[in-house]
């Protein structure tokens, strides 16, 4: 081949014998048998024939795209499987050679695309082709920079060195892919959780401004009714009292009458007198009291034992709620403590349903103990229906995310998302803790971070023979009446917000409203000893 020819012709690397390579080669066949122009990156396929890069690869891209195996477009050899194209170095020197003796002498060859601007990059000390990197001195060098400034050092052909760093450049391409991918979906995700975020606030909002409208409403209804009512008896009071008026008036009136009579017999004759006042008689009444005392203050003991404790829910414990709320939001407490759940608000009010065992009874569901939940010493029995907690110790149970492992606790597998549900539950004895709680409750923890109510996932009531405590996110509110209750009914209305508990399935023991927002499942804590019963009917 002429170019090896050349090679053999060429005794040192100084400009002479550049000139004598560049003159020799200026007729040879240093061109590209697919573009007819000088290589550009040249590489030599199996069979020996040498082509640009980019025709060889475009030409076999064609083939490809109609089902022809890769062939040299000279001899016509094919090749299975595509051949991993190579620079030819040598090649490449001669044409890199010529090209630079061609603009010296004013031929420039004309620059096409990166590889035509890489292949004139000279040495700007000795004025010839950088072939080489030097990764010591990290930078590009030529063959006279090479021997006699970097020997020893660390050095690789400047294509190679391209090369990987191609290889480089593709693999942090990719990473930058893949980060890309993972940041624009926490994108998309911090979207959709914005959307639900402010879906949640209107609906918490709504409900709050429905809740404050309800108990203004409800608060002037109230009032105007008791005020109409002690008017009625303010008056009804006042008629009576003038009506006793009157008849003491009048019996004043018969006893002047009566006086005057007596004083007009002193003027007759002896005779007269006597007999007259033989017939005189004095006046008896009935006693009249004089006293004039509204029976109001009895008749209105509830309404005032109920004023009073309206009273302090809302200049006591609702002041120090908003009060709370409002000194977290200015110290800039973070968006996951800002839940869209309502604290503890104990009322008196009873929920707008049907009361009465028989009422209750239309909201009646079936529910069973979830064994996947059960602490280990939780026996469940009468088809999930009963948990005891058992005085022998824990039960070896097989691992699972959903058991509460130091907690003594079960949830129902039932959850409730909407509707009103009410169930019953026996209890053996007063020590356990009945409630709701959504599924994200904690499971694992040690103490009592996992017990229903005792974080801001779960309400609960807590059973004891001194006294009945209603608990949420930890925070105890005491219970007034009778502690004692073997059956303990609960009604859930989700969409009200109400959580209503009742001893032995009538007496109204308390009510909790919250803004629910996930799925709730029915949860008991039981104490040691104790058995919990999921009643039936």
């Amino acid at each position: 081949m002429l170019v090896s020819g050349a090679l053999k012709s060429r005794c040192c690397t100084c400009a002479q014998c550049s000139d004598v390579v560049g003159m020799e080669f200026s007729n040879a066949n240093l061109t590209c048998s697919i573009c007819l122009d000088r290589f550009r990156f040249p590489v030599t396929i199996p069979c020996g024939h040498t082509f640009c890069q980019k025709c060889i690869t475009q030409h076999w891209d064609t083939k490809s795209k109609a089902n022809i195996r890769p062939q040299c477009p000279m001899c016509n050899e094919k090749f299975d499987p595509r051949p991993v194209l190579k620079r030819n170095v040598s090649l490449s020197l001669l044409t890199e050679a010529t090209n630079n003796n061609g603009s010296s002498s004013g031929r420039e060859a004309p620059a096409r695309g990166g590889e035509a601007a890489r292949a004139i990059l000279l040495c700007e000390r000795h004025k010839k082709p950088l072939v080489y990197y030097c990764r010591q001195d990290k930078m590009s060098v030529c063959c006279e920079c090479a021997i006699s400034e970097c020997d020893g050092h660390d050095k690789v052909l400047l294509e190679a060195e391209r090369e990987n760093q191609e290889l480089l450049l593709e693999r942090k391409s990719k990473e930058v892919m893949k980060l890309r991918e993972e940041t624009e979906k926490s994108v998309s995700e911090v979207k959709e959780n914005i959307n639900k975020a402010e879906v949640t606030l209107r609906q918490t909002s709504a409900w709050v401004n429905a809740k404050f409208s309800a108990l203004i409403k409800v608060l002037m209804e109230k009032q105007e009714a008791t005020v109409h009512f002690m008017e009625e008896q303010t008056q009804a009071t006042i008629n009576e009292a003038a009506s006793r008026l009157a008849e003491l008036q009048e019996q004043s009136q018969k006893l002047a009458e009566t006086q005057g009579q007596i004083a007009a017999l002193h003027d007759l004759p002896d005779t007269e007198l006597i007999k007259e006042s033989m017939v005189v008689a004095v006046p008896h009444f009935k006693e009249i009291s004089a006293e004039v005392t509204p029976n109001l203050q009895d008749q209105l003991n509830s309404v005032t034992d109920l004023l009073s404790r309206i009273s302090k829910l809302v200049f006591e414990d609702l002041e120090r709620a908003v009060s709370t709320t409002v000194d977290q939001d200015k110290q800039g407490s973070s968006p996951q403590d800002k839940r869209p759940v309502l604290a503890v608000v104990p009322s008196p009010a009873t929920p707008c349903l049907r009361g009465g065992t028989e009422g209750l009874n239309a909201y009646r569901c079936s529910l069973t103990f979830d064994p996947r939940t059960a602490n280990g010493h939780l026996c469940l029995s009468q088809e999930f229906r009963r948990a005891e907690h058992l005085t022998s110790g824990p039960r070896p149970v097989p691992a699972h995310e959903a058991r509460f492992d130091h907690t003594w606790q079960v949830l129902c597998f039932q959850g409730f998302t909407s509707g009103q549900h009410y169930w019953e539950l026996e209890v053996s004895k007063p020590w356990a803790y009945l409630g709701v709680a959504y599924e994200t409750i904690p499971r694992k923890e040690k103490g009592k971070k996992c017990m229903v109510g005792m974080n801001e996932l779960s309400w609960s009531l807590q059973l004891d023979e001194r006294q009945l405590s209603a608990w949420h996110n930890g925070n105890r509110d005491p219970v007034s009446g009778p502690t004692q209750h073997s059956r303990i009914g609960m009604l859930l209305d989700y969409e009200a917000g109400t959580l209503t508990y009742y001893g032995d399935g009538q007496t109204r023991l308390h009510t909790f409203y919250c803004a629910f927002t996930q799925e709730l499942f029915p949860a008991c804590w039981i104490g040691e000893g104790v058995s919990i019963t999921l009643c039936s009917s």
